[in-house]
């Protein structure tokens, strides 16, 4: 499972535009946390903690301790369920947090990661990532920071699905069993090769077959 992090936050009483401008120019991000049968609240986090946080982290769908000053329940166990970048700069803006409970299932996006080399790209063929990153659904206390699958097994025309990938214990897939996550697939130049060697057995063939004909043929000829 992902570790647990501790994140300071404060109890946030100025709302608005304008509350929320000159809370970033403060080294502040401006968020909300919900769930868990709760009334909705506004909060106030560190940018550069919550910068570092993602930073070192594989995906922003992260499980935090939240260490809320000036709440009633000063500490949230609490899903990160969204984050609003600015599209030019790529600071965050606002911070989602989904207060959850322990004893109940919670869904996130993780991401994947494949391992090995697949046989099948000593063969020639090139494997294709079709999922980077899947929604799962587990007990917080399950929840991975990353799914790490296998494909070393893998020759051409071989692939892995969701149904035969082996996720941790207590950890479910919101797809089909039969969703695929990666593929071996034949190049065009494994393709050209094996044509042209296919060819070159089906020439040696014919002219087997051309030979053993004229030398019938010369052997009646000289009966």
């Amino acid at each position: 499972m992902a570790d647990q992090v501790n994140l300071q936050a404060e109890k946030r009483e100025s709302l608005g535009s304008a509350a929320v401008g000159r809370l970033r120019r403060e080294g502040l991000i401006p968020g909300v946390v919900y769930g868990a049968r709760q009334d909705n609240y506004a909060v106030q986090v560190n940018a550069k903690a919550f910068d570092d946080l993602l930073r070192n982290s594989a995906s922003e769908q992260i499980l935090v301790n939240l260490q809320i000053e000036g709440a009633k329940e000063a500490n949230k166990l609490a899903l990160i369920q969204a984050v609003q970048h600015d599209s030019l700069s790529g600071d965050v803006l606002h911070v989602d947090f989904n207060a959850v409970n322990e004893d109940q299932e919670i869904h996130a996006r993780v991401p994947i990661e494949l391992t090995g080399e697949a046989i099948g790209i000593k063969h020639g063929g090139i494997l294709d990532t079709l999922l980077h990153d899947l929604e799962v659904h587990c007990l917080p206390k399950h929840l991975p920071e990353v799914l790490r699958f296998d494909v070393g097994d893998l020759d051409i025309g071989d692939s892995l699905s969701i149904g035969a990938a082996p996720f941790p214990e207590g950890v479910q897939a919101t797809l089909d069993d039969s969703v695929l996550i990666a593929i071996v697939n034949e190049t065009r130049a494994s393709k050209s090769e094996t044509g042209d060697a296919e060819d070159s057995v089906a020439g040696e063939a014919e002219a087997g077959e051309g030979d053993a004909a004229e030398g019938a043929k010369e052997e009646g000829s000289e009966s």
